[in-house]
């Protein structure tokens, strides 16, 4: 992600940020600050520790004032109360911490530095708001996509860019140089040829691991409407930010591949394509037809390499539950894990009582919620986690209950 510094009140945020550091003696001038808003405009930023180093490389130049800039950074940055409250921690235990360093070095300018902290933090107005650029935005983490204004709709797009996005890996049958409890016979004796037998220097080799293959099926019908779109953002940024392929499929009463599509460079392009492209975009849902056409057309072509199939929808079914019943048992068995994403799931109270969802969840591994980013979020951590043992089917375990009975 490369950060917008006119977004919101981000750039407000970052010059009372400059100001604080001036006040705890660090040279912070006005080049540095703009050399500082040039250089975030140009750095990938993927979690806080890279906005933390790319503005201590710009504004620190000496060892003394990295940690006057960690505790500063880990204030302000961090710590969202009242502005009265905030304001004040700030300047108290930033001036504490400055003042430790001072006296350290045996200075006397401990005084000169609390003066100076109060000043640049505006003490002398205590009422004065504090833009909580961070705070605002772990508020619309947790809003539910179907509730997002079109400014939070675009707001939500950038933070999915974000994402650091990485799937499980499964072991393959090949392997790699390494300190393995195998010893790479052919490495070996091409090593040992210089030394003709007088020498032996054994090589090991290791497990080579990849990535797992990813499939997403993603519903399209009319009741999955308030959430679609930036459903469909989301399997673009799977799309691009993966280093395997991904198998993107969107379906309503009938299934529709659009892997390609969501191949483009352009968001807005691929995600107009797939809408042109679907004929039965905000329709009814035939859960069952759609994954026995996916079965017997696509199974065989992209369930490969132990793949993981991420089901999108809320489980409204016009079909019948036995067909379902069928070919979700087939899917499961040919992947090697089904995650069913639900954004119904998200909403307070909420039970899985409709035929379809109660049909197929005896033959879901995961069922997880969908409604905002933060379950994104969690659902990016769990595909990273996917292990290299199968789940435990769930079906597979009554059985076995009952033989032992």
């Amino acid at each position: 992600m490369y950060v917008t510094i006119m977004s919101g009140n981000f750039l407000h945020n970052l010059m009372l940020f400059g100001r604080i550091l001036r006040g705890l003696g660090i040279d912070v001038n006005p080049g540095r600050m703009i050399d500082l808003v040039g250089a975030l405009q140009r750095i990938e930023i993927k979690q806080r520790t890279d906005f933390r180093y790319a503005m201590r490389g710009l504004l620190v130049h000496s060892k003394e004032e990295i940690l006057v800039f960690d505790k500063a950074f880990d204030l302000f940055w961090q710590e969202h109360d009242n502005s009265y409250r905030f304001w004040h921690t700030a300047q108290e235990r930033a001036a504490d911490t400055y003042k430790e360093i001072l006296e350290s070095q045996g200075s006397d300018r401990v005084g000169a530095a609390k003066t100076a902290v109060k000043e640049s933090l505006g003490e002398t107005n205590p009422g004065m708001a504090v833009a909580q650029s961070y705070s605002a935005r772990e508020e619309l983490r947790e809003k539910d996509f179907s509730d997002l204004s079109s400014d939070e709709i675009r707001e939500i797009r950038e933070m999915l860019t974000s994402l650091s996005l990485q799937l499980g890996e499964r072991k393959t049958r090949r392997h790699e140089l390494g300190n393995g409890v195998g010893i790479d016979m052919r490495r070996t004796l091409r090593t040992n040829l210089v030394y003709g037998g007088h020498v032996l220097k054994l090589r090991y080799r290791k497990p080579k691991y990849r990535p797992r293959s990813l499939v997403i099926i993603a519903d399209i019908s009319g009741s999955m409407e308030p959430y679609t779109r930036l459903l469909l953002h989301f399997v673009y940024c799977m799309a691009v930010g993966l280093e395997q392929r991904v198998e993107s499929f969107v379906f309503g009463t009938r299934l529709t591949r659009v892997t390609r599509h969501m191949e483009a460079r352009n968001v807005e392009a691929s995600l107009l394509s797939v809408s042109q492209m679907v004929e039965d975009w905000s329709g009814g849902t035939r859960i069952g037809e759609v994954l026995k056409s996916f079965n017997y057309v696509w199974g065989r072509r992209v369930l490969r390499r132990g793949a993981v199939v991420i089901l999108i929808s809320d489980g409204w079914d016009r079909g019948t539950p036995e067909l379902l019943r069928t070919e979700i048992d087939r899917l499961q068995r040919s992947c090697f894990r089904l995650v069913w994403l639900n954004p119904l799931l998200g909403l307070p109270g909420y039970e899985p009582l409709t035929i379809g969802m109660q049909t197929a969840l005896p033959y879901v591994d995961d069922f997880l919620p969908v409604h905002n980013l933060a379950s994104l979020e969690d659902l990016v951590g769990h595909l990273a986690r996917v292990g290299v043992c199968r789940p435990v089917r769930k079906q597979w375990s009554r059985v076995q209950v009952g033989r032992k009975v």
